[in-house]
């Protein structure tokens, strides 16, 4: 599904009948927006022009003048163009050609900043070719230095449907699997599914008898809230805790709330053992988190919900017995995901939904799915938002939970 995707183009060339299975699938649209979305920082192309030989420094010229009047007039940090300048665009295509000759001519001649910058160039001039209503073209102001403003240029993708539909149809057959993806129309509209596409709603082999799940209704996570829910939080952790001593896990909507939390439940509870995730952990600290929750132990993990430890990890049995997760997982209101949340209303009718609500969701449920991974475990969940109890947020949750409203 890349943009250079060798299996494609060979399978293409080939005439390949190719049998696609796609785990995991709910990570697709994420996955594919970064696939058709292309940076160019400007702070990283003056390194590279300042490394460039000679002969490449008059394209190099072009574009910084062409790149800096892209925004000589911009007041606001972020905003979004109808289109990308064809004068730099051009420039840009020129400059990348007299790199690639360069290339060419001295293929170990090439500083590491220039050849960098090539690379970013050259997917950043192919996605502006095919720049349409799927796509944003915006531009980031960073802080100003001493003597100059730089910026950030990007086209970004938002609904990757329109790319990834002739790689679907040029498979025999595809077959796309997860446990959350519940809107099934989300994914059809955003992935650009054929209209044939079959959806299937597997049972899940779990029970409800395995899971208790509870909504802690007097509780609010809105970030206006955020401080105010700390106490209630703690407490209800701490009684979950005393009532049956085991491993937990505590899921927060971003690392400041994380801290907030912890250092909240830690004051108030000093005698519950508690660990946390950090900013930033290599693969021997990840390692070292998973590994406080040993059989028969007690503790609760603080992590960050749609992090390294709300998917993809397996704690069966008394391992882990349960889960806080104190959000509905929503993205965070900010320029980019309201620019998104706009083409989405645009492009299907229902752009809250599609940019907020059920991204935010399928994380929930992702992390929720750490508790129960086999049919001999017992376990409990604390969804932890008034809004939980809401009748569109219920329908979004597994249909074989038992929610205790």
């Amino acid at each position: 599904f890349d943009v250079s995707a060798m299996l494609y183009a060979l399978a293409v060339e080939q005439q390949w009948r190719v049998g696609l299975l796609v785990d995991e699938a709910h990570n697709m649209i994420e996955r594919a927006r970064k696939m058709y979305t292309a940076e160019l920082d400007q702070v990283r192309f003056r390194l590279a022009r300042r490394a460039a030989p000679k002969e490449l420094k008059g394209g190099f010229d072009r574009v910084h003048r062409l790149w800096n009047a892209l925004h000589a007039e911009q007041q606001d940090d972020y905003q979004v163009y109808h289109a990308i300048d064809s004068k730099f665009l051009f420039a840009l295509q020129q400059a990348c050609s007299d790199i690639s000759d360069a290339i060419a001519a001295h293929p170990d001649g090439l500083h590491e900043d220039a050849q960098n910058f090539y690379f970013d160039a050259l997917h950043f001039t192919r996605l502006a070719e095919s720049f349409g209503e799927h796509s944003l073209f915006d531009i980031h102001l960073q802080p100003a230095s001493a003597d100059r403003r730089s910026s950030v240029l990007c086209v970004r993708n938002v609904v990757p449907a329109p790319f990834l539909q002739p790689r679907l149809a040029a498979a025999h057959t595809a077959t796309l699997f997860s446990a959350t993806l519940n809107p099934w129309h989300f994914h059809a509209d955003t992935l650009g599914l054929p209209e044939d596409t079959v959806a299937i709603d597997v049972a899940s082999p779990f029970d409800a008898q395995q899971l208790d799940v509870h909504i802690a209704r007097h509780i609010s996570t809105r970030y206006q809230h955020r401080d105010r829910s700390l106490r209630p939080i703690a407490d209800l952790m701490a009684q979950q805790y005393s009532e049956r001593p085991g491993n937990y896990l505590a899921f927060f909507s971003s690392f400041d709330y994380l801290q907030k939390a912890w250092q909240s439940f830690n004051e108030l509870h000093p005698d519950i053992p508690t660990w946390q995730q950090a900013r930033g952990m290599d693969e021997n600290e990840r390692s070292a988190f998973l590994q406080r929750f040993v059989p028969s132990g007690c503790g609760i993990g603080f992590a960050v919900l749609g992090g390294a430890f709300a998917e993809g990890i397996d704690l069966p049995g008394d391992r882990l017995i349960g889960a806080f997760v104190a959000t509905l997982g929503l993205p965070q209101i900010n320029p980019v995901n309201e620019q998104m949340r706009q083409r989405m209303e645009s492009a299907f009718g229902a752009g809250y939904d599609y940019t907020y609500l059920y991204p935010g969701l399928q994380k929930v449920v992702q992390a929720a799915g750490r508790v129960i991974r086999t049919q001999q475990d017992r376990g409990v969940i604390h969804l932890i938002d008034d809004r939980y109890a809401g009748d569109k947020v219920l329908s979004l949750l597994p249909n074989w939970w038992a929610v205790n409203r």
